[in-house]
């Protein structure tokens, strides 16, 4: 329904927990909006679980982490933003020049959005003659919501039934979320914890 309208380019900082990665998925996967990124994404994203995992003491993160990222790629082939070099020239001054390439993907890919952690490293003065606004996850997630609660509540709850170790509650999916600041997405959430 949304798809045909927004694409959202997502970075890694963003996909390494895998809540968020989880919450941001469902959601791309019910249609709200198209979710890009490109190799260099996915490559700090792989490296990000491996560390978060290997941190958790997990023998076996590096494999973990490339199954992760292979489920990404399989669940979303049209994802992948290639060839954007030509749009570097477009994101000098970044604070970080590091970080060029995700602006030059978002703009390769008309993305209208990056969701990113990091909203130092994009300044909004800069992406708006770019037509790219940036949003933290968590924002981008309540926002993302509030388009269709019924159907979003839906897409989050099927994620939900997928957690098997442990079995989740909607009142302890909430209480992850808020343990990780995703605290606009629980204020949205809140009034629908039965439907969860």
């Amino acid at each position: 329904m949304f798809a045909n309208r927004f694409t959202a380019f997502i970075d890694a900082c963003t996909l390494a927990g895998a809540l968020k990665r989880n919450l941001l998925l469902s959601l791309a996967e019910a249609e709200f909006f198209r979710v890009r990124w490109s190799a260099c994404v996915l490559d700090e994203t792989e490296k990000a679980i491996a560390k978060i995992l290997f941190e958790k003491g997990a023998a076996d993160s590096e494999e973990r982490a490339g199954r992760a990222r292979a489920s990404m790629e399989a669940a979303f082939e049209e994802a992948l933003v290639t060839e954007f070099d030509n749009f570097l020239c477009d994101c000098e001054g970044l604070p970080d020049p590091a970080d060029a390439h995700v602006v030059a993907a978002a703009l390769k890919t008309q993305a209208a959005m990056i969701v990113t952690e990091n909203l130092k490293h994009f300044p909004q003065e800069m992406l708006t003659p770019l037509n790219i606004e940036v949003k933290s996850a968590d924002a981008f997630i309540a926002d993302t919501i509030a388009l269709d609660p019924g159907r979003a509540v839906a897409a989050i709850r099927q994620m939900r039934l997928r957690f098997k170790n442990p079995e989740k509650t909607g009142e302890a999916l909430l209480l992850d979320m808020e343990a990780i600041g995703l605290t606009e997405t629980v204020d949205a959430l809140r009034s629908h914890v039965l439907s969860l």
